[in-house]
């Protein structure tokens, strides 16, 4: 039987069509002695250890809540939050980092019949009122005093009353003006005001009460370009894409045992935002669902440390992030020119054994010795215990998924938006194939529409255009958006009869819940399909592989379609290189704005004899510094067509980040924002050319 077939047939408790809170219900029963949930101590003021709820973790060090403990929380914060007035007609927004309260509380106001609304922690003043405005939120989880006095702060902007604040951390009253205290509780109080009012029977009611085609929540997108948009998605779409990926990655009895994968037995660390889907599904629903363990980093500057203390088996990430564990890795395995020698050659060893049908046994013993000499220090570096990575939200560089897989790190690259909850495909652990994003996931159908993109990518094996898809976890649209929704969609009879289709077609699902449940064929066949606005490439092998968002496709005044993003990911992984933004849109060539690697730009200077000044603005000026850059650029380019090769570019010392605006919070490029800020450094490029 093939894996696909295999992941196809496969049932397991982890897999059912049931409401969110059914899941983690079922979950802790089944798991109720299981360590659920790990937290770090001496980072926060929790509110629940102030109020005897939790026990303080120790400094430092991680403490453990087992899921019978967890359910016992999140019971009591459900009932609760009802006792505050929460319930089927509340939206409740969440303002926090990532942290164990965040899944509690999003448990506990889903058992509540709440809708879960999402704020970034970076979130400015006119950001933060505008995603409590736009869905009407009228009690917020703010995670502590900082965020409490930004609440405050907006408060009487509102065009609707807040009804409660909940403050994750405890709060020095005598910091917020006591007008202000009145509906301000601590979740340790609310967790007391929920023990009291506990009653089993009228807490299976609420829960029994949601039904699985309800609105979980809304996420607002993270916004490269426009205001956020608040995209609806139901129980049903976020638990159907639980058990879609868990087919996937599920410890399933037809694998080999060398083949990784998510069971009760894996452990987890979490970073990235839980405002965002991607951690939501992959890293909170999908982890919970297993009866995984879920540790929560102290931060995203404490990662190294963190992944010692808790040595997961596995975690969620962005290609920045595996970008600067790359830089972090080399950098201190560079520490001596010995080192760095013996670390590249490690590295190309690797990459050979890794590409090679048959290695061989010289291969093998070469192999061998660099993880002997190399790997075996780097996967202890971060914990001894990874099997695998999955990276979503934004394009990975193959050249560094490469890598990682020579280094025994392998990472499985997916791709999916938070209006699809959010995974359309990723790569199997038993057949991973660097440079995709792997195929669909099962129940899942997609179209390549060709007629957006031009005849630049006619040498492309299998076919290529703006991916369309449709399935149990695509979203119905926008909340209060018609327009936008409208625009999103294409209805069923409106796709072109000669465009391409794969994955599993509507009316042949076999219902993610693990039986004949995907409902009526012919209404799922009637369902509209979603433009992503992604170009995708479909092999004839069925996996995708990623090309460009369709409106960040370069025209240049030639005419000639140029996508930056494969451009930009051959420099992901380069040395002197830190970060880089393709350009030319409306120009007559491509262009680059570059952030040396400063670190290594000074190691090679030291290496060569070459006196630098300390001023970063004057390093970019450096004509020896450019011409080491360019010979970087001209590596790059031999890789590409005449018209996709970067004539000039520009050194910058401003790093792109979220604290500048010029990245997301799930670390996108704000394209916009950055031609804005550099705007210039553009037209000198330009004049110069």
């Amino acid at each position: 039987m093939s894996w696909q077939a295999a992941e196809r047939a496969f049932t397991d408790e982890a897999i059912a069509r049931e409401t969110l809170p059914e899941m983690f219900e079922r979950t802790a029963e089944r798991h109720a002695d299981r360590i659920a949930q790990r937290y770090k101590g001496g980072t926060d003021d929790r509110s629940l250890v102030a109020a005897g709820v939790v026990p303080p973790a120790p400094a430092g060090d991680y403490a453990d809540l087992t899921y019978a403990e967890m359910r016992g929380i999140v019971r009591n914060l459900a009932a609760g939050f009802r006792e505050l007035g929460v319930d089927a007609d509340t939206r409740v927004a969440m303002y926090s980092q990532t942290r164990m309260e965040w899944a509690q509380t999003d448990f506990a106001a889903l058992a509540a019949g709440a809708v879960v609304t999402t704020v970034y922690a970076s979130s400015s003043p006119s950001q933060l009122r505008y995603l409590l405005e736009d869905p009407e939120a009228t009690v917020v989880v703010a995670e502590n005093a900082e965020m409490l006095a930004d609440v405050l702060a907006v408060r009487g902007d509102l065009d609707h009353d807040l009804d409660a604040i909940v403050t994750v951390d405890e709060v020095d009253g005598d910091a917020v003006e006591a007008d202000d205290l009145d509906d301000v509780y601590g979740l340790g109080d609310v967790h007391e005001l929920g023990a009291e009012a506990f009653d089993k029977a009228t807490y299976e009611g609420w829960v029994d009460a949601v039904e699985v085609n309800d609105l979980a929540s809304l996420i607002y997108t993270s916004g490269t370009t426009g205001k956020p948009k608040g995209v609806r998605l139901t129980h049903a779409n976020f638990r159907d894409n639980v058990s879609q990926c868990y087919r996937r990655f599920a410890d399933r009895p037809d694998r080999d045992p060398s083949v990784p994968g998510i069971s009760a037995e894996s452990t987890t660390l979490s970073f990235l935002p839980l405002a965002h889907v991607f951690e939501r599904m992959a890293g909170h629903y999908m982890m919970f669902a297993a009866g995984a363990t879920v540790a929560y980093a102290e931060s995203p500057d404490t990662l190294r440390e963190d992944f010692g203390l808790v040595r997961p088996t596995t975690t969620t990430s962005v290609p920045r992030v595996y970008e600067k564990l790359y830089d972090a890795i080399r950098e201190q395995a560079s520490e001596s020119p010995v080192k760095e020698r013996i670390f590249e050659w490690a590295v190309d060893v690797g990459r050979a054994h890794h590409e090679a049908d048959s290695p061989g046994p010289l291969l093998d013993a070469k192999r061998a010795v660099a993880d002997r000499l190399v790997f075996s220090s780097v996967r202890e570096a971060i914990g001894g215990n990874i099997e695998f990575f999955i990276s979503g939200g934004g394009s990975l560089s193959a050249e560094l998924c490469a890598l990682y897989h020579a280094m025994d790190l392998p990472i499985l690259e997916g791709y999916g938006l938070t209006e699809t909850s959010p995974v359309i495909s990723v790569n199997p652990p038993e057949e991973p194939k660097v440079g995709t994003i792997g195929p669909p996931v099962v129940d899942t159908e997609i179209a390549i529409d060709g007629s957006v993109v031009g005849e630049e990518v006619a040498d492309l094996a299998g076919d290529v255009g703006e991916l369309l898809v449709r399935g149990p976890q695509v979203s119905d649209g926008y909340w209060n958006r018609p327009d936008a929704t409208a625009e999103a969609f294409l209805d069923a009879d409106e796709l072109p009869p000669d465009v391409v289709t794969a994955g599993t077609p509507a009316d042949e699902r076999i219902g993610v819940g693990g039986s004949d449940d995907g409902g009526d064929a012919e209404a799922a066949a009637a369902e509209p399909w979603f433009r992503t606005g992604d170009i995708v490439q479909l092999r004839p092998d069925g996996y995708v592989a990623f090309r460009e968002r369709a409106k960040q496709l370069l025209v240049l005044s030639t005419g000639k379609n140029v996508a930056p993003g494969p451009i930009e990911d051959r420099f992901a992984a380069n040395e002197f290189v830190e970060q880089c933004v393709v350009l030319g849109d409306g120009r007559k060539f491509v262009s680059a704005l570059i952030v040396p690697n400063f670190e290594r730009v000074a190691a090679w200077a030291d290496e060569n004899g070459v006196d630098l000044p300390e001023d970063r603005a004057a390093v970019c000026r450096d004509d020896r510094v450019r011409e080491r850059i360019q010979a970087e650029v001209d590596r790059v380019n031999e890789e590409f067509e005449s018209y996709e090769k970067i004539k000039q570019f520009r050194l910058v010392e401003e790093e792109f980040t979220e604290a500048n605006d010029l990245l997301t919070p799930t670390m996108k490029k704000k394209r916009r924002n950055i031609l804005d800020r550099f705007a210039d450094e553009v037209e000198m490029i330009y004049d110069d050319g």
